[in-house]
């Protein structure tokens, strides 16, 4: 027996109708969309050194926590999900805890990893929390998710291309186009041009039935860019920009070189165990953040993807899913282990499972392939911003049919399915739009009249949710709890 047919047999090919050549494929196309993170979440720790972090250490603790979180994910659970850093839950972890509540990174990993350790106990099947929570969240919210985790994709992916901006009267608004053929470049060197033309050849191309359309036309930007020399709108941080890469397009003068081993984070967060007790009550804090986060980030990516890629069963469940969960709590322990913010299965990984990526396979690659960063940050550093998002609007566009299946007719579910959908492209979050879904479910419940409906799990979930967000002065209830109790 051949190596190619032990792949096969082992990650199911036949059983799922997967090919090796397409999971291949499938795993660059992810990779290709996500790897991004490899040049954002180290900058975003790092913040040029306000924070402490060093950036190379940022960098190996991102490439070890992907690969390890996708490897296990693929190895394990078998699922084509990807695992990296999350976007958002860095952002907090730098600018809320760190330079914001002035807590010492080394306390926040901790906060990460222990986060990490209770998010696998839970998810363990004889424990069996997290099962019985998802489950008991109505069908048609977790179809909502889908949806609004498309609509994320959406305005992420039209920001990050050129297309549209923040404003201060209309809060988003279309880009100014006064660069379009004035100043340093031509209106064919723009960005948000040259990534509207991808865009739209990527949607020819998955028309007309061609495999590989979505790196077909992230390379093909990312060339044409590094050709004409490029402007990126996205990391022009002088016009309102990220600013988290070069604002125009060039191709890197160094390609190769090993990162290193990280010189303070390895390790740190067992070491700021000793100093907790002087942060006790911003630890618990910042600690039941993340977990909070975390659970239902990752359910609800969970479920979208798995949706989308038919592994959720007639009785909406995911398959595998208890692995899935683990997989995820362990890529976080190894992440905090190493150095980085919470680890989380990816929305990009829908792009993946579009391209045709159906087993574990995919993981893996993307999981291999994240290890280029150790070695190859310069090239990742000089893919184009603009040329990466217009693969996330197509995935975006793609998973918004699931909106067809929600029961529209229910006059109950209408505005809990709508603000999930509406509220994670809006607060940036997941999160949030997942759980103002179900605290407007439960009180729509309550005012129908229709008090048993919930359940416990539900009315749990909804006060455990409101206790998060609200609370007296700008403290929420738990914050203002354990500030209370520990001083």
């Amino acid at each position: 027996m051949g190596f190619e047919q032990n792949i096969a047999n082992y990650f199911k090919f036949e059983e799922r109708d997967a090919t090796l050549n397409g999971e291949l494929r499938a795993g660059l196309t992810t990779f290709l969309t996500m790897a991004y993170i490899l040049i954002v979440n180290p900058s975003m720790l790092h913040n040029f050194g306000a924070t402490g972090i060093p950036y190379d250490d940022a960098l190996f603790a991102t490439a070890i926590a992907a690969f390890v979180g996708c490897v296990v994910m693929g190895l394990w659970a078998n699922l084509p999900f990807a695992l990296a850093p999350g976007m958002g839950l860095n952002a907090y972890f730098t600018f809320a805890v760190v330079l914001g509540m002035g807590i010492p990174w080394e306390i926040a990993l901790a906060a990460v990893l222990v986060e990490g350790i209770i998010f696998v106990i839970i998810s363990l099947p004889q424990v069996g929390w997290r099962t019985k929570m998802i489950n008991a969240i109505p069908k048609d919210l977790k179809i909502a998710t889908g949806a609004g985790i498309g609509m994320f994709l959406s305005i992420i992916g039209l920001r990050e291309m050129g297309w549209i901006q923040d404003d201060g009267a209309t809060l988003v608004n279309l880009a100014t186009t006064e660069a379009f053929g004035s100043g340093d470049y031509a209106i064919w060197q723009h960005g948000a041009v040259i990534s509207m033309v991808a865009l739209l050849a990527i949607a020819v191309m998955m028309a007309r039935g061609i495999k590989g359309a979505i790196i077909y036309g992230i390379l093909g930007a990312s060339l044409f860019g590094w050709l004409v020399g490029a402007y990126d709108p996205y990391n022009d941080f002088a016009a309102g920009g990220a600013g988290w890469a070069a604002a125009e397009a060039s191709w890197p003068d160094e390609i190769f070189g090993f990162v290193g081993m990280p010189e303070e984070t390895l390790g740190a967060a067992f070491g700021a165990f000793g100093d907790i007790s002087d942060n006790l009550a911003d630890f618990m804090l910042v600690m039941i953040a993340f977990l909070f986060v975390d659970i239902f980030d990752t359910a609800g990516t969970l479920y979208s993807v798995g949706r989308q890629a038919g592994y959720v069963n007639e009785d909406d469940e995911l398959q595998n899913s208890d692995e899935a969960f683990m997989s995820d709590a362990a890529a976080t322990i190894v992440g905090a282990i190493t150095g980085t913010s919470t680890t989380t299965t990816y929305i990009e990984s829908a792009a993946g499972v579009e391209e045709g990526g159906k087993t574990g396979l995919t993981a893996v690659v993307v999981g291999v392939l994240m290890l280029s960063g150790l070695f190859l940050s310069g090239i990742f550093q000089a893919i184009p911003t603009f040329a990466a998002a217009c693969a996330l609007v197509i995935v975006g566009a793609t998973m918004m049919k699931q909106a067809t299946e929600i029961n529209w007719d229910d006059k109950e579910m209408v505005l809990p399915a709508f603000l999930t959908m509406v509220l994670m492209p809006f607060t940036y979050s997941i999160a949030d739009g997942i759980a103002w879904g179900v605290i407007s479910y439960v009180a729509i419940k309550l005012g129908m009249g229709k008090a048993d409906e919930p359940g416990p799990i539900m009315y749990g979930i909804a006060v455990f949710m409101l206790m998060f967000y609200l609370g007296p002065g700008d403290q929420s209830t738990f914050g203002w709890l354990f500030s209370t109790i520990f001083g």
